[in-house]
């Protein structure tokens, strides 16, 4: 019985699968990784003070754009400060401070259940057109009186914006006010995707401008597949641009750096093609058109002066 070895098209096919099988796994784990910080929860002051307030805030949306940043926030007593023993209720008038220009203060009433409130703060710095590095900065602090009087305030931070992706990068108290200062980036699966589609934009781009190039240089004439193919692409990768995370605005570095470029080669290829081929099919009608003699013409004309010759 022979011996079965495994040849070189074998060995090809188990490199591949083996490829294949690692780029899964790093996927896999890359997911896991992002999952397991975007669910971790950054807590600051004492949530076990007899009389103080918890205040529960997650990341909604980031808008870059508006340059806003919304958190949903829940104020709930703790202690004494609750209604016989209601965490939802307060047994006194509240009063939460907060760090949004735009909306200052949350004013909860005693013996009324309380609710989640949006709150939306300002953004500093960075710019949306430097999609996807642009970057943010802001401040989110509490402080909390209860009756009128000031009480400790402990404040949790979660994110649930899948485009973004907040970093502490200091935690304060000070005169009982609690707060977060934190940068806001693009998530990690943003800034690949972001990437993956510059890659493909230039690659596609570049394919058009050799598919291009051969044409023209062979004078092929009008190949009318590979011209449908090169405007198919040019419509094509306005709609894979508009499907970017984020929804970056026109004008952004994404489009300065592949987008743009992309769209002015394959459009430029497709115009040359064109003229190209209609010229080489012109030149090609010209060349096998018959030719037209002009003996029958000439005789004609002799025999009709003979004859005339012989009538006079």
């Amino acid at each position: 019985m022979a011996r079965f070895r495994p040849g070189k098209y074998f060995l090809r096919h188990l490199i591949s699968l083996l490829v294949i099988l690692l780029a899964a796994v790093v996927g896999v784990l890359l997911y896991f990784n992002e999952r397991d910080v975007r669910q971790q929860e950054h807590t600051l002051g004492d949530r076990r003070a007899t009389n103080g307030v918890y205040v529960d805030t997650s990341v909604q949306k980031v808008d870059p754009v508006a340059r806003e940043l919304t958190l949903r926030v829940l104020v709930l007593p703790q202690g004494t400060l609750r209604e016989q023993g209601d965490p939802y209720t307060p047994a006194v008038d509240l009063r939460v401070e907060t760090s949004s220009l735009i909306r200052g203060s949350l004013d909860f009433k005693a013996g009324r259940q309380v609710s989640y409130q949006d709150v939306k703060v300002s953004l500093d710095g960075g710019s949306v057109s430097d999609y996807p590095f642009d970057r943010y900065s802001t401040s989110i602090g509490f402080a909390a009186e209860a009756a009128g009087k000031e009480v400790p305030v402990a404040v949790s931070l979660r994110d649930v914006d899948a485009f973004f992706k907040p970093t502490i990068v200091s935690r304060s108290q000070d005169h009982g006010f609690v707060s977060f200062e934190i940068r806001v980036g693009r998530s990690r699966a943003t800034f690949i995707w972001a990437w993956f589609m510059m890659f493909i934009m230039w690659g596609l781009a570049l394919a058009v401008l050799g598919a291009g190039w051969v044409i023209i240089d062979q004078r092929r004439g009008l190949v009318w597949p590979a011209m449908a193919w090169m405007a198919a692409t040019l419509f094509a990768l306005a709609g894979f641009r508009n499907a970017a995370p984020g929804s970056p605005p026109v004008g952004c570095l994404l489009d300065y750096a592949a987008f743009l470029w992309a769209e002015a080669i394959i459009s430029a290829c497709l115009v040359a093609v064109a003229v190209t081929g209609i010229i080489s099919e012109t030149h090609r009608r010209t060349d096998e058109a018959p030719e037209v003699h002009p003996d029958h013409h000439t005789d004609s004309h002799g025999a009709g002066d003979a004859g005339d010759g012989g009538g006079h």
